[in-house]
């Protein structure tokens, strides 16, 4: 990649990490009068349709060989029905600050299983460290004293670090569907999403029963369209661009994000220690790209 075109790719990391890192205000307005299965059946569903006009609207198709399908559904699974599934349940029982700590690690799964992939130490060195420091980051962002809370409910920590897996089997599962376009993979992935979850939420939370809000209601429309289909979009562009442990460094980012535009739009102070995480979690993301740039 040329330079103007790096900068275009890390500028949209950023953007995803705001997108992603948004969602936890939406999801937490949109969980008040809308059960956690249905509001994610709601968003990947709408995420759906809006994908797939999308999709219509470049003149592009969704793909008519098994096999692409197929390829589709694991991913969907990875990034979507069984990573969401997992996460929901599991932080209702563990306390946001550690399960926000524990849901980053997925950079350190991605950086583990591909280490034998990287040749030369410079680059393997690059990459374990910007894994450490940046999850040493959000520690200091969240505060250490979340760490205290480590092994009070095994199963369900244990179900957030697997959630994290399965985010880091998916930007490592997304090369494999290089061959679709970003939106097409994104509507695809969306679509078998929708086609597990809806049935699944139907059984559950019969939502012909419920009562939503207007406030969740519209807080769930906006995760569908902002943290979901313009989200999946950038992230399967950056899996080819930036590579799996690239776009999987994102997820250090988040918590950053949100202490800053805490500070922006609340008008909060935050201690230095806080800032000195997040310039450490900057640098997990400086470490792990320029070890992805010195493959390439």
């Amino acid at each position: 990649m040329t330079q103007n075109s790096n900068g275009r790719e890390f500028a949209l990391l950023g953007v995803l990490a705001l997108l992603w890192g948004g969602s936890y205000p939406l999801i937490s307005v949109a969980v008040e009068t809308i059960p956690p299965l249905t509001l994610i059946a709601l968003r990947v569903s709408v995420a759906a349709l809006f994908l797939m006009a999308i999709v219509h609207l470049h003149g592009e198709r969704l793909p008519r060989d098994p096999m692409s399908w197929r390829r589709l559904l694991i991913q969907a699974f990875f990034n979507s029905i069984g990573a969401w599934t997992v996460l929901a349940w599991g932080q209702q029982f563990v306390e946001s600050g550690l399960a926000s700590v524990l849901n980053s690690t997925s950079p350190i799964f991605v950086v583990l299983a591909t280490l034998g992939q990287w040749s030369g130490m410079r680059s393997a060195v690059l990459r374990c460290a910007g894994a450490g420091a940046g999850l040493v980051g959000v520690v200091l962002i969240v505060g250490p004293d979340v760490l205290n809370g480590l092994g009070r409910d095994v199963l369900a920590q244990g179900a957030v670090i697997l959630g994290a897996m399965l985010y880091a089997g998916a930007a490592l599962y997304g090369r494999h569907l290089s061959h679709l376009s970003a939106r097409v993979t994104a509507a695809g992935t969306m679509i078998w999403a929708s086609v597990w979850l809806i049935p699944a939420a139907v059984i559950v939370d019969r939502p012909w029963t419920l009562n939503p809000s207007a406030e969740s209601l519209a807080a769930a429309v906006a995760l569908a369209l902002f943290s979901t289909a313009f989200a999946m979009t950038i992230y399967f562009r950056l899996i080819r661009t930036l590579g799996p442990a690239g776009v999987a460094s994102q997820s250090y980012l988040r918590a950053g994000i949100g202490v800053v535009l805490g500070v922006v739009l609340l008008g909060e102070t935050i201690e230095p220690t806080v800032w000195g995480g997040i310039a450490t979690a900057l640098a997990g993301v400086v470490l792990i790209n320029l070890a992805s740039r010195t493959r390439r």
